[in-house]
């Protein structure tokens, strides 16, 4: 299999308005990491990201939400950001697009009222990127605090079918465990979907990144790396310039 060309995506989960990482996504296994999230964001752009990932996880779980701090976030860089957690209504949309957010990632409402989703991708306000999260191939909503019926594979389908622009995977099981990615299971959506897809989840080191480029299928298009870079595991610069180098010199790595 031939080398894929990804994008690294540093990622920033806020909960009460501070940076954190959770555990397999439980709120009972938070490690809080800085008091100041937008001066986050601005040293990944510093390191040279392009794309930032943010996780609103008091929306996520419906207990408030983040938006003043996404405003102030967006305001201190110039990279793209594409925001999760909570987008279930009109307002929520609204609210996030004149925050000036440049993607936004639906993933409890696309599983449970697709039409909806479908409706707001055919009104071309914004970009929407299908939050597909899951646990032995079970798609978790609610912060992954609920389960469903639905299997990942299939719902990727329907992401593409109702419109969203990219899908971004995570494996729930691999998530702040630093184990290593779910390569596997990441190539068999990215081939169903045929949408850009982002891998999220068990990135623990430069290695994990060289395996993805590796043995991903080409529809994988993106990495997203979170505790590692905490953790001192994974040095930002050095993962852009890793992916940089697998990039055609004529592919822009924020196009979708």
């Amino acid at each position: 299999m031939a080398s894929v060309n990804v994008t690294i995506i540093p990622a920033l989960d806020l909960l009460d308005g501070r940076c954190v990482r959770l555990t397999q996504g439980s709120y009972t296994a938070v490690s809080v990491y800085d008091d100041d999230p937008a001066s986050v964001a601005k040293r990944f752009e510093e390191a040279g990201a392009r794309r930032i990932h943010v996780v609103d996880l008091d929306a996520a779980r419906s207990s408030g939400n983040n938006r003043k701090l996404l405003s102030r976030i967006r305001r201190s860089v110039s990279a793209v950001i594409e925001v999760g957690g909570g987008v279930r209504t009109d307002d929520d949309v609204a609210e996030l697009v004149d925050a000036g957010i440049d993607r936004i990632i639906v993933g409890t409402l696309l599983a449970r009222d697709p039409e909806q989703v479908a409706r707001w991708c055919a009104g071309g306000k914004a970009i929407f990127l299908a939050g597909i999260d899951a646990r032995d191939g079970a798609v978790m909503v609610q912060g992954w605090e609920s389960g469903t019926s639905i299997e990942d594979i299939a719902l990727a389908r329907q992401a593409r079918e109702i419109g969203c622009a990219g899908i971004i995977y995570t494996s729930i099981s691999r998530d702040g465990m630093l184990s290593g990615p779910d390569i596997e299971r990441t190539n068999m959506v990215a081939v169903s979907a045929h949408l850009p897809v982002v891998l999220s989840g068990g990135i623990s080191s430069a290695s994990d990144i060289a395996a993805v480029i590796e043995h991903g299928e080409p529809g994988i298009r993106g990495i997203v790396v979170g505790k590692a870079l905490y953790a001192g595991k994974v040095d930002l610069a050095a993962a852009l310039e890793m992916a940089e180098a697998s990039r055609p010199d004529d592919e822009d790595e924020v196009s979708w």
